[in-house]
């Protein structure tokens, strides 16, 4: 239950760094460069993955974590699957509501995290059981 709850909070600061840098780049993008935040949200997503994976991998899940090169290889699927559900729903809610776009990134941002922990720690940084 410790390792969990350890597991937990550095997944959270993790997070919080990762959505933050994510958040940042895509709106400094959109208002500094003048991109669309479809595209703005691209170069959000691309930064904040390196942030993600490096904290992810050293430590929140140092204990169980395999070889890195594994481990990125997973967690770039698990993180680029979420990002096609962030940059599908951003896409629609852009498009079907009046909310601001850098506050819809950021609720997606939130909704994603819950998801992208399982699936870390249940397979992307898990020990491969094949010797």
């Amino acid at each position: 239950m410790r390792v969990l709850i350890r597991q937990l909070s550095w997944f959270i600061i993790v997070g919080c760094a990762a959505a933050a840098t994510h958040w940042l780049v895509a709106v400094s993008c959109v208002r500094g460069l003048g991109l669309q935040p479809l595209w703005a949200n691209v170069a959000g997503w691309a930064i904040a993955f390196v942030v993600s994976f490096s904290g992810h991998f050293l430590l929140t899940f140092r204990h169980q974590a395999g070889a890195w090169h594994e481990a990125a290889r997973r967690f770039f699927f698990v993180s680029a699957g979420g990002f096609v559900v962030n940059e599908l729903s951003y896409a629609w809610l852009l498009h079907h509501t009046e909310v601001r776009y850098d506050i819809l990134l950021a609720a997606i941002l939130l909704g994603i995290a819950v998801l992208t922990f399982l699936v870390s720690r249940l397979w992307a940084f898990r020990r491969s059981t094949a010797a």
